[in-house]
């Protein structure tokens, strides 16, 4: 989100201070912005070291170029040195907040004073959360009121690319790569956790195809579940009616997408996960598919029941069955549902709409000293 936000803003009106990773550099050249990598790699910056020098950098950075707002792409570890620049430089910072780390502060906040102080303490100076849907809205609401913290919440659905992710893409190359031959396809994309509903929709399908012989369920993503998937798919005697595409690479998913025939996303609340918008239902939308969302999370302001798709009780495999199979029977409306999703991604759910009103909430929260 924070680089569709730096691809965005005016040139040269941003200072992007992040890690590095492999290959940083090569991509960096397409921010119209200046990239200050702070010599840590990304994924050490929750560490003492890794903050340390942040904090120290984001200062400096402070120093030259005299910022009014600081955007935080997450709560931790942004909110450290963001907090830091508020307390030093008196810097307003706004936290986009998702959904799930809230989840995780309301359990620690309810059971721990020590955890209750942290927490308000980072967040307590913030001039604005922005939540990504109206679940994570109210949630941190929740979070804000155990808190006894009064700070402003503004909400900023996400959305997509609709010149990447768009309907008439020739599919036969990614069709012959991951044997997407026949169908009617349902598709997935999500990473291989309880909490996306795959499980679901899998333990869904041979109702599905009790009414629809030849429907099969392709999933592209990597993650921790992947044996338990394959075992469940052995258990229901699915075979080859279940595809585990694995990581799909970002430039073949407008294909993918366009290969399959129904969207499924079926994600649901399961301990401390659950699903703050759902990007890859909008992705699809901006194919042309229809989606079958879980009315979970936030996943509601991603799908708009009834004109992009349908939202279904995504704990309840007859459900879902029962939702997918009165979209395969229908082609007609499963056509109107895509060509509304596209609209809705044109005219809504892309991002020069979500940088415009971070924008705006920028203008509104920045300092003007």
């Amino acid at each position: 989100m924070m680089g569709e936000l730096a691809l965005r803003y005016p040139p040269q009106s941003l200072v992007v201070s992040t890690g590095a990773y492999e290959g940083s550099a090569e991509s960096d050249a397409r921010f119209p912005q200046p990239i200050d990598r702070i010599g840590v790699r990304a994924t050490r910056l929750r560490t003492i070291q890794g903050l340390a020098r942040w904090t120290w950098r984001a200062s400096t950075l402070a120093k030259k170029w005299q910022p009014g707002f600081t955007w935080c792409g997450e709560l931790k570890p942004a909110g450290y040195p963001a907090r830091w620049l508020t307390a030093r430089h008196d810097i307003p910072y706004g936290v986009i907040v998702y959904g799930t780390e809230l989840l995780l502060i309301d359990a620690k906040i309810r059971r721990s004073r020590f955890k209750r102080r942290t927490a308000g303490s980072m967040i307590g100076k913030a001039a604005v959360l922005v939540a990504i849907s109206r679940w994570t809205a109210e949630l941190a609401r929740d979070v804000l009121g155990l808190l006894e913290l009064d700070i402003p919440i503004e909400t900023v659905p996400l959305g997509t690319t609709p010149t990447h992710f768009k309907p008439g893409i020739d599919t036969r190359a990614l069709r012959a790569k991951y044997g997407l031959d026949g169908g009617p396809w349902l598709l997935t994309v999500a990473r291989l956790e309880w909490h996306k509903g795959i499980d679901t929709m899998m333990k869904a399908l041979p109702a599905v195809r009790a009414r629809h012989p030849t429907a099969r369920y392709a999933i592209a993503g990597v993650g921790d579940r992947l044996p338990q998937l394959e075992q469940l798919r052995e258990s229901l005697g699915l075979g080859d009616a279940v595809r585990l595409l694995g990581a799909v690479p970002h430039e073949e998913l407008p294909a993918l997408y366009n290969a399959a025939d129904l969207y499924v996303g079926a994600s649901r609340r399961h301990d401390l996960l659950a699903e703050g918008f759902g990007i890859s239902l909008v992705e699809a939308s901006a194919c042309g598919l229809a989606v079958v969302g879980g009315r979970s999370g936030g996943v509601p302001d991603a799908v708009r029941e009834g004109e992009t798709g349908i939202l279904v009780d995504p704990d309840d495999s007859a459900a879902l069955a029962a939702g997918v199979n009165e979209l395969l029977a229908d082609p007609e409306r499963r056509q109107r549902l895509g060509a509304a999703g596209r609209t809705a991604v044109e005219t809504f759910y892309n991002w020069d709409r979500v940088v415009r009103e971070l924008m705006e909430i920028d203008r509104r929260f920045r300092s003007t000293r």
